[in-house]
């Protein structure tokens, strides 16, 4: 589930996620990092010239954040006739959580997530060097995801810390090859910093 809306206020309102990184949109930079995933949802506006088998949504009403995106993605995803059993499952056991801005995502750190979350927690997120919760870089068990969007009530307007909160979460410090998968572009002066493709 990759969360595609905002308005894209530090950066002049321009269509933020198809903004390029070294001549990638960075919308497609994150849908190739999870190219393998059964499914693949993009909340936001319509726009062209998405991968063929990618699913739209749109958050209501739109522009409402994150909790209500991610509420609109769940919309989409299939519930699971047991969690615990995956050859029972009618959907996935587990679901990315990604911000649409993130250019150094690759299949890389997505697989780091999906392995911290075998350790049985409800989800998995990155935290930065100041041990900050990624908060939209992370892979959490599809029903855990779930009740606890159903728990949170009117999703408009509230915070992704308001969802999460109570969950059993893996925090992962990022030690792979090349920049943090978290690292997410705000301003231009983060896309200048992608483009040099430095450490962050």
């Amino acid at each position: 589930m990759i969360l595609a809306g905002g308005g894209g206020t530090r950066l002049g309102g321009q269509d933020k996620p198809m903004l390029p990184v070294a001549g990638v949109p960075m919308l497609d930079r994150v849908l190739a990092a999870v190219e393998g995933a059964a499914l693949r949802i993009v909340v936001g506006p319509p726009r062209e010239g998405l991968p063929a088998g990618v699913r739209t949504v749109r958050e209501e009403p739109p522009g409402a954040g994150p909790a209500a995106a991610t509420a609109a993605a769940l919309g989409l995803v299939p519930r699971a006739a047991s969690e615990d059993q995956a050859e029972a499952e009618e959907g996935p056991a587990l679901v990315g959580l990604f911000a649409a801005d993130l250019p150094y995502l690759t299949a890389e750190g997505v697989e780091v997530l999906l392995a911290a979350v075998e350790s049985h927690a409800d989800g998995a997120v990155f935290v930065d060097g100041r041990g900050k919760r990624q908060l939209l870089c992370g892979v959490w068990r599809a029903g855990a995801l779930r009740d606890a969007v159903e728990r949170l009530g009117a999703p408009e307007g509230r915070s992704m810390r308001a969802v999460l909160d109570g969950l059993d979460v893996v925090e992962v410090e990022w030690t792979g090859s090349g920049p943090a998968p978290y690292f997410d572009c705000d301003t231009e002066e983060d896309l200048r910093r992608a483009d040099g493709g430095g450490d962050r």
